[in-house]
């Protein structure tokens, strides 16, 4: 199996190509778009990520190459069965508020994603509606976080919680994703 891309790779990657967003944004909008119910065989998500990330602007073939690395690991973590889902973010050593920023981008990267291919919520459940209103709040927050082990606990209750919940929609959304693959037994 291929080395799993971490969020510093992707981020220096993007940034060498003047891609404008992170890789902790670029994994939320991708893990949004799947979480919303697009298919893993729909061959679109390049263009729409071209045109939300990169002003319409056609990506370089090392970014592309990048960014379909980045969307079947994402793919694949989404589709095992044990939560495998790992949220793109800094490493545990960088500095809080870096890391509290990183998750606001995934954040708001997934609520585009979502968006994008879930515009009506009212067939959702509940814990969806909730975890979307939850996703709004967490995408607005602005003030600094000390660096102290109350925050660090928070830091990782909300990115655990933002985990948990982006698991939820796609197990509950994004069940036509399996239809193109083997028969696996879903997660609930």
């Amino acid at each position: 199996m291929e080395k799993q891309l971490d969020y510093d790779t992707v981020s220096t990657r993007l940034t060498q190509q003047n891609v404008a967003v992170d890789g902790a944004e670029m994994q939320g909008i991708l893990c949004g778009m799947f979480c919303g119910g697009m298919s893993l065989t729909d061959q679109r998500w390049l263009s729409t990520l071209k045109d939300i990330a990169n002003q319409g602007e056609p990506f370089s073939d090392t970014a592309e190459q990048m960014l379909t690395a980045l969307f079947n690991q994402t793919c694949q973590q989404l589709l095992e069965a044990e939560f495998s889902l790992q949220l793109l973010l800094p490493e545990d050593n960088t500095p809080l508020n870096d890391r509290g920023v990183a998750l606001i981008n995934w954040v708001q990267g997934f609520l585009v994603g979502f968006g994008l291919h879930q515009q009506d919520l009212t067939n959702c459940s509940a814990d969806v509606k909730e975890a979307m209103e939850d996703f709004a709040n967490i995408s607005r927050m602005e003030e600094p976080m000390e660096d102290d082990e109350e925050s660090e606990r928070a830091f990782n209750e909300v990115a655990e919680y933002v985990k948990i919940s982006a698991i939820l929609c796609f197990s509950e959304l994004g069940q036509s994703l399996l239809d193109d693959q083997p028969a696996n037994p879903s997660v609930h």
